[in-house]
């Protein structure tokens, strides 16, 4: 005869492998549960990150070329940390980025057209800059010393990003299209701009003054 004690824990144990499994099924639920509020909030930090780009691009500030603003004569051999910012016209330094007036590599029928040659920007400023080709022929764009004194953000073209640890070379234009540069102006200087591969005939260039 078996002793009641043995009956009882073998009871027991029986009781204990058939709700056994329970634990971690639940377990596992409640896992899979707070995985979907982590993945959801991922996905909406996504989201809000492609959002920045067009919320800052919103009422932003717009830079003038040279001629919308109040160069003073002769200044052009004046160093550029002797202009002044508030002066010329140029608007107060921001925490978004300001808006660059586009500059434009010829139109239609007129190749060695460009629509503004001199700019003028702050130091310390964060800037986007289109820079268009509309001509018919092959551009390369080059401000090699501007583009060494500035710190690089990103290039954009058709949405697409560029991301550098340094400076381009130059942008090349093969086609009708916009090149987007993202950047943020570090010291005064006055720089320049040419489209390469041009006889004197046809060059195309100009300045970029960065001011205090």
């Amino acid at each position: 005869m078996k002793s009641p004690w043995l009956a009882l824990m073998a009871a027991l144990f029986g009781i204990g492998i058939a709700f056994a499994p329970a634990g971690p099924a639940f377990a596992q639920q409640d896992d899979d549960d707070d995985d979907k509020p982590a993945a959801s909030a991922a996905a909406q930090a996504d989201d809000d990150d492609d959002d920045d780009d067009d919320d800052d691009t919103q009422g932003a500030d717009m830079v003038p070329a040279a001629e919308g603003l109040k160069i003073p004569p002769g200044s052009e051999m004046m160093p550029a940390a002797a202009l002044n910012g508030d002066q010329i016209g140029l608007p107060k330094n921001s925490l978004s980025s300001q808006i660059v007036t586009p500059l434009i590599l010829g139109e239609g029928g007129k190749p060695f057209t460009v629509n503004h040659t001199d700019f003028y920007l702050r130091a310390g400023q964060a800037y986007r800059w289109d820079i268009k080709s509309e001509g018919d022929i092959e551009y390369k764009f080059n401000a090699p010393d501007f583009f060494r004194n500035v710190w690089m953000n990103q290039i954009v073209i058709d949405d697409l990003e560029i991301h550098m640890a340094g400076a381009p070379a130059w942008l090349e234009y093969d086609a009708h299209g916009t090149i987007t540069v993202q950047f943020q102006t570090v010291r005064p200087g006055r720089y320049d701009w040419h489209v390469g591969g041009l006889d004197d005939e046809h060059e195309m260039k100009g300045t970029i003054t960065v001011v205090p």
